[in-house]
């Protein structure tokens, strides 16, 4: 029945992305001759008025709803499973919805904590922003003597369940396209929805995003230009997030930021260099920092806002990350090339001169154009698309990182469009070099592999008995076989008949759906 359901669903968003034109964004190069007939019939009922590009499935996703808008927005961030054109058509999908009554607000805050709402709140505020997953109110708390105003972010009543429906309606797509169409097994949708689903899962607890901004204030607490606003915890649950209120300018409001005698330069470097100080000093940084959710405020410091989705680094990532860039900006391809096959990206079969040659192609055209000209993110771009060649396989982390870095140097552009990406991106990424690539990280490297080899040295006897027993394991199969008993093999022919029949039905039904569709319109 479950299977049923998620086909109607699927049938319903086919439907909607025909009607909105959003099925012309889909290349049939790509699809067997089957999903060919389905997406030109799917076309055959677009509106006469359809935009392009981003128009069309920005209005489709948003018409599917909340689930589809954040799939979108996730989707943005994988360039490399929708192609680079689908993805910066979904960077201008805005998460903006109708917000929810105030009234249904408080009896999230009043459930969340078992009090009445004034034992919490002096005011609370009507909705100022709403997005899929939440909204934010302005409201008033008691402080000693004195009152103080934050921000109390709510989540939007019911989400869970709509989230958990649509997600299961995704995976099962997901699931009969690996199975039925093997050319897009590489893409890996099983897994993209999956990784989707724990990323919502986690925005929709709100005290984890209360962590994230603690764990980020701490590590910024000795920034002199950045901030983020504090956490309280008294008024956080997993439905309800309050915190320190950011009296600031947006960074999209140009005028203001000039009326208010701001230094439009120092800004922007400040964005920048934050960001990547972020990024390889702590390994954790904001992964949406689009110009909504960054502020300047009287003492000119950047302040941020929505820690809803965070990107992480390890020290391989960071290591990686430092070495391209500086490399690019030294031009020294063969080492970039080597860090890449350092740190296990490229396959060790493939050439590295070869890989540098085709990182030169990239590297080259940059320094015969102006400063202002050059695009950070552009560069990283053009390397992912060139690793494709060399069989890169996908890092997550680096997409993300890639795709904040898009972000992140528009917001600095739009400040000082004559901005260096270079000479601002140097400093931090030199000493990043020099702290942790110099002899002071490598002691500390040395010190942290004496430290993981002594307890690899301690844990010597169990691993040896751990080895014994799998090795008398696999000795006893070798000689005995291994057998399944007739109930769990006609189990395991029922279940694979089920899915058959399930998934030939909801084809079936999308295309009957389409076909219903195409004669009503004419």
């Amino acid at each position: 029945m479950g299977s049923f359901l998620n086909a109607l669903r699927l049938m319903r968003v086919g439907f909607v992305l025909g009607r909105e034109g959003a099925l012309a964004l889909v290349d049939p190069n790509d699809l067997p001759s089957g999903g060919r007939v389905l997406l030109r019939m799917g076309r055959l009922i677009e509106r006469r008025d359809a935009g392009d590009g981003a128009q069309r499935l920005a209005k489709a996703l948003t018409r599917l709803g909340p689930s589809y808008v954040k799939f979108g927005q996730f989707l943005a961030t994988r360039p490399d499973v929708v192609g680079v054109r689908v993805a910066r058509d979904l960077e201008q999908l805005q998460d903006r919805l109708p917000p929810f009554p105030r009234s249904e607000a408080v009896s999230t805050i009043e459930q969340s904590f078992g009090l009445p709402l004034e034992s919490l709140y002096i005011e609370l505020g009507e909705p100022m922003a709403a997005a899929s997953i939440a909204q934010v109110q302005q409201g008033i708390i008691a402080d000693g003597e004195a009152t103080r105003v934050v921000a109390v972010k709510v989540l939007r009543p019911g989400v869970r369940a709509r989230f958990r429906r649509d997600l299961n309606a995704m995976h099962f797509a997901a699931s009969q396209l690996e199975h039925r169409v093997p050319d897009l097994r590489r893409l890996k949708p099983v897994e993209v929805v999956e990784t989707l689903a724990r990323s919502v899962t986690m925005e929709m607890d709100l005290r984890l995003e209360a962590a994230a901004l603690s764990e980020m204030a701490e590590n910024c607490r000795s920034d002199a230009d950045f901030r983020v606003p504090s956490v309280d915890w008294d008024r956080t649950a997993r439905d309800v997030l309050t915190l320190e209120w950011i009296d600031g300018i947006p960074l999209n409001d140009i005028k203001r930021i000039e009326a208010a005698g701001i230094d439009r330069v120092a800004l922007a470097r400040t964005v920048i260099q934050s960001f990547l100080r972020h990024a390889l000093r702590d390994g954790f940084f904001h992964a949406d920092m689009h110009p909504g959710n960054l502020f300047v405020d009287d003492q000119e410091r950047l302040c941020a806002v929505d820690f809803g989705i965070m990107g992480r680094l390890g020290p391989k990532e960071r290591r990686f990350l430092a070495e391209i860039l500086l490399g690019f900006i030294t031009r020294d391809y063969r080492r970039v090339a080597e860090v890449h096959f350092e740190a296990g990206y490229v396959p060790a079969h493939h050439s590295v001169e070869d890989f540098a040659q085709a990182i030169r192609a990239i590297g080259e055209p940059i320094h015969s154009r102006t400063a202002d000209q050059i695009s950070m993110a552009k560069l990283l771009t053009l390397l992912f698309e060139i690793t494709a060649l060399f069989d890169m396989k996908t890092r997550t982390e680096l997409v993300m990182l890639q795709k904040t870095m898009v972000v992140v140097e528009g917001v600095a552009r739009s400040l000082d469009p004559k901005l260096n990406m270079w000479t601002t991106a140097e400093p931090v990424v030199r000493e990043w070099i020099e702290r942790n690539l110099g002899p002071v990280g490598r002691i500390e490297d040395a010190s942290r592999g004496a430290r993981s080899f002594a307890n690899m040295i301690a844990n010597l006897p169990e691993l040896t008995g751990r080895v014994e027993r799998v090795a008398e394991h696999l000795d006893r199969a070798t000689r005995r076989g291994f057998r399944l008993d007739p109930e769990s093999v006609q189990a395991i022919g029922d279940a694979e008949a089920r899915r058959n029949r399930w998934g030939n039905g909801a084809l079936w039904l999308i295309a009957l759906t389409l076909l219903y569709a195409v004669f009503r319109h004419f």
